[in-house]
């Protein structure tokens, strides 16, 4: 009977890791986006502080300064949830029901717009990122049997 509930207990404990993973994970995601966006405001750059943090931890993530398993937990719960993000613009429509009386149309063309050039720039993106990761794999298997050989 002690092996039941002890089976239950370590189910709840890593339960429980892997949301304290979540939560540390995510708060060092939102650290760099605050970090980038306050050098953003403090330089005075032209450009968002979310895009430079996410050009910084690009960066990172590529000379290894930050290895993927330390952000790719928090990451994966943010983009599963992303849909939350966007219920204050769903209250939004509502709430100008007026405007989109009179140019909707409008509207929803610039929607689709945007939507499609964010799928292509996205698609584009991870195209790229695909084929670099399949160079830096090649190399890593030249290196490999390099050494393997000498």
């Amino acid at each position: 009977m002690m092996s039941i509930g002890g089976c239950a207990m370590t189910k709840s404990i890593k339960r429980l890791s892997g949301i304290a993973r979540i939560a540390v994970q995510s708060a060092l995601l939102a650290a760099v986006w605050f970090a980038a966006d306050f050098a953003a405001r403090r330089l005075d750059i032209p450009v968002p502080g979310g895009v430079i943090g996410l050009a910084a931890l690009l960066a990172l993530l590529l000379t290894g300064g930050v290895a993927p398993r330390w952000v790719k937990a928090g990451a994966d719960w943010l983009l599963s949830d992303m849909l939350l993000f966007f219920v204050p613009a769903a209250v939004a429509v509502v709430q100008y029901g007026g405007l989109f009386k009179s140019d909707g149309w409008r509207l929803a063309l610039v929607v689709v717009f945007g939507t499609l050039t964010v799928m292509v720039a996205v698609a584009f993106t991870v195209d790229q990122a695909a084929r670099l990761e399949r160079v830096l794999a090649a190399r890593r298997l030249r290196a490999v049997r390099v050494s393997s050989a000498g």
